[in-house]
């Protein structure tokens, strides 16, 4: 009698990198290939309102799993804060709203009458565990992936583990002490973030020219501050922009510097929103890295701009389902 082995049906599994701008989320195959991807800005919607786009999102990707005929087996999400695994609550700074946040209970309720495994971790997490799965930090096990964006935060990999700290708050390198003497204004932040992050471009930019009263450049006649623009009027010498970017080359290259001389990593990865553009100043912030760091092991690392660019988190994310 002649059995029939029955192939098994292959599994489809969510990935959703939620961040303070916007939701990215992505159905992933078994092998971790992308069948499709969903995109969503946040805008001015803050609580409640992100909890339904997150929502709304999943869904749609459960719907086109079904199209597919592969289930959901199980969900991935990357917060941008701190996630606390014993209550399931997220502190998203950069969220209204999001201060303590029961998203796991939200989930929870949304998908209780599906079998569908939920994971929750940091943006940190998720973009060094990206990174390792699909990008520059493949086969390291010492690995540390600096995000650059709204904030600044820092996905830690030692001997193959994410560091989390006693209360999941490791990695919460905005809050590096760079400068001193401390000032108030650093409270919501931390004094690294304050200056370094894409907002804090913005925010440093608009103190710089709000005391420059001979300032006369692009800023002055309507160009809107931001980040990628500060960035791009760099290179033409203008006032605003050097000011704000040499701080911020110096504080990233301070920040990298204290990072290999505490866990001396094989590799040091930059992402995040700023880091698109950023990149350019890469050899610079290597300099300014070199002159703090602990030298034998910055001679040991290599720093390098993310491979995945801006889908590190939800790599991070499918990885998390997947695993």
């Amino acid at each position: 009698m002649l059995l029939l082995k029955l192939k098994p049906t292959p599994m489809a599994f969510i990935g959703l990198d939620l961040g303070a701008t916007k939701v990215n989320s992505a159905l992933f195959s078994e092998d971790g290939e992308i069948l499709t991807t969903n995109h969503t800005l946040i805008r001015d919607k803050k609580g409640l309102e992100v909890g339904l786009i997150i929502d709304e999102q999943i869904n749609s990707l459960i719907l086109e799993a079904e199209k597919l005929n592969n289930p959901v087996h199980s969900l991935g999400v990357s917060v941008p804060g701190i996630y606390y695994a014993l209550s399931g609550k997220v502190w998203a700074p950069n969220i209204a709203g999001w201060e303590d946040y029961p998203l796991l209970e939200e989930l929870e309720v949304m998908l209780k009458d599906q079998q569908i495994k939920i994971s929750i971790d940091s943006d940190r997490a998720c973009y060094i565990l990206g990174e390792v799965w699909k990008g520059n930090a493949k086969g390291c096990r010492n690995a540390i992936f600096m995000a650059v964006g709204t904030g600044i935060g820092a996905g830690i990999l030692i001997d193959g583990q994410i560091l989390r700290g006693a209360n999941d708050i490791a990695g919460c390198t905005g809050w590096l002490a760079l400068d001193r003497p401390y000032q108030e204004k650093y409270n919501p932040f931390g004094c690294f973030e304050y200056y370094a992050s894409g907002n804090g471009m913005v925010r440093f930019a608009k103190e710089v020219l709000a005391q420059n009263i001979n300032y006369n450049g692009v800023f002055k006649s309507g160009l809107e501050i931001s980040a990628n623009n500060l960035i791009y009027q760099y290179e033409s010498g203008d006032a605003i922009s050097v000011a704000v970017i040499d701080r911020a080359i110096e504080y990233w290259g301070m920040a990298i510097a204290n990072l290999v001389s505490l866990f001396n990593p094989e590799k040091i990865i930059l992402g995040g929103g700023v880091f698109g553009e950023a990149y350019r100043f890469l050899d610079r912030i290597y300099l300014e890295a070199k002159k703090w760091a602990q030298p034998i092991g910055f001679k040991q690392v290599t720093i390098e701009v993310s491979a995945i660019g801006n889908k590190a988190g939800m790599y991070g994310a499918g990885y998390l389902a997947i695993k």
